[in-house]
């Protein structure tokens, strides 16, 4: 058998490794049983953190920075892309991510994502046409309310003053005033990419599914969606369109809405416009064995994760997929049905999470070996089963 030619394309592990480092280490273990293997390595992300590094990374695109406001208003340095001379590539978490700020019940009322906004209007003055809107990750349960205002919308109360930021000024909320907005929207693509599908409000909502985990008490969550419905109902007045059930409306607190609303953007799968924009397909041709992976492999990693969006279009061409993870769920048969052959748990022994993920280095070489290993089973059954 001449020497395979392997495709690593793993998400991050997050708080351990980049998508980079982990098909790095990945790789270090396929040479210890394939030396002269071909490794291609490909960073890949679903739209969350890590989607601007890897599509700038393929695309050979560059990385620029702005001072922004964070969630609660203190200055943040903000990372986005730009590539192909008149596209923006944009991590909303950059500027009001979760990680920025401590999870309370105030924080959560108060958080805002203007500096989305102002991510996109640096973009603006860097001339772009196209701009894509990674939905992820973020800490503020505004409706995209903050990111508006960046961009020139008023929010305004019974009194015509404008409201407090974050989720609490959507309570006294009367009015919305767009003679500000910015009128170079009017001649931008704006793409929101997103793996939830979540409406603005109800029990699915913005509020009830992802407010808890952002600080928000569960017995302020009832009268917090009633404050997004009646949003919801001046939305659908300014565009003309129900925004409520646009499928992601209520990603990234309902930044998603506000994005459609405001912006005119439509909205995709997070994974599929990564693989497209990394050209994922092109990288397949003549791959004997595509690796990929994530921090931990769920139920959930089935509908829209990085993993299984890599491995169905490896089995579109009939390529054996493996996954790599740090840990995994018991019963992964929606996973298996999707593409993947094998996982394999990257975990060798009793530890803790914390020095699970300390220990990558280490733990990822013997999974990638593994995995090599596997695919070298698997070619001498086959070759035994031909008649």
């Amino acid at each position: 058998m001449s020497e395979p030619s392997v495709l690593i394309a793993s998400d991050s592990f997050k708080g351990s490794a980049s998508s980079f480092r982990v098909a790095e280490l990945i790789e270090q273990g396929i040479r210890r049983v394939l030396p002269q293997a071909s490794v291609k390595r490909l960073a890949i992300a679903d739209g969350g953190e890590g989607t601007v590094d890897a599509v700038i990374a393929a695309r050979n695109g560059e990385i620029r920075e702005a001072d922004v406001f964070g969630p609660l208003g203190d200055t943040v340095c903000a990372r986005y892309g730009l590539f192909d001379r008149d596209c923006a590539i944009i991590e909303i978490a950059e500027a009001a991510g979760i990680t920025l700020v401590e999870q309370s019940r105030s924080n959560a009322l108060l958080a805002s994502s203007y500096g989305v906004g102002q991510l996109i209007d640096d973009a603006l003055d860097a001339g772009v046409r196209h701009i894509y809107v990674g939905l992820g990750g973020s800490a503020t349960s505004d409706g995209g309310s903050g990111m508006a205002k960046a961009l020139g919308v008023r929010f305004l109360n019974a009194s015509g003053e404008d409201v407090a930021p974050g989720l609490a000024g959507l309570r006294d909320l009367a009015r919305i005033d767009l003679a500000g907005l910015d009128p170079r929207l009017a001649d931008t693509e704006i793409v929101a990419i997103t793996d939830v599908t979540n409406p603005l409000t109800g029990p699915s909502g913005a509020v009830a599914v992802y407010g808890p985990q952002k600080g928000i008490d569960v017995r302020d969550v009832a009268a917090a969606d009633s404050w997004m419905r009646s949003y919801a109902r001046m939305l659908e007045a300014i565009c003309g369109r129900d925004i409520d059930a646009v499928p992601g409306a209520g990603a990234a607190g309902g930044l998603g809405a506000a994005l459609t609303a405001f912006c005119g953007a439509r909205v995709e799968r997070g994974i599929e416009f990564v693989l497209d924009a990394i050209h994922i397909d092109q990288a397949l041709e003549g791959v004997d064995l595509v690796i990929t992976g994530e921090g931990r492999m769920d139920a959930q990693s089935a509908f829209g994760k990085a993993p299984v969006g890599v491995a169905r279009r490896a089995k579109a061409r009939g390529i054996p997929v493996v996954a790599v993870v740090g840990g995994r769920a018991e019963d992964l048969g929606e996973v298996y049905e999707s593409g993947v052959d094998l996982v394999i748990p990257a975990v060798i022994g009793p530890s803790t999470l914390e020095e699970c993920m300390a220990d990558a280095a280490t733990l990822l070489p013997i999974a990638g070996e593994s995995a090599a290993r596997a695919f070298l089973l698997g070619t001498r059954a086959c070759r035994v089963a031909r008649p």
